[in-house]
């Protein structure tokens, strides 16, 4: 892998099988399949009180809404931050 810079502030960038790829990308992907991981590990069941009603769920399913949850949030305020 070698290092490919194209002026001061161009992103950083890794050449990876003859293609030019984002260590930002990189990053994603690791912690994406990370995250894949530690759901796929975590199959016991957990009860969660929703104010009134306590509901038993798989925590695989618990830790997804909360992954998918978090990815929209942060997509939302990362489009509202390039906005202004």
């Amino acid at each position: 892998m070698a290092r490919n810079t194209s002026g001061p502030h161009a992103p950083s960038t890794l050449t990876v099988k003859g293609r030019n790829v984002r260590i930002r990308t990189l990053g994603v992907v690791a912690l994406a399949g990370l995250a894949i991981w530690f759901i796929a590990a975590n199959t016991g069941s957990v009860a969660i009180r929703l104010w009134i009603p306590t509901v038993t769920l798989p925590l695989w399913a618990v830790l997804a809404v909360t992954l998918v949850a978090g990815m929209v949030l942060g997509g939302y305020l990362f489009r509202r931050r390039a906005r202004r």
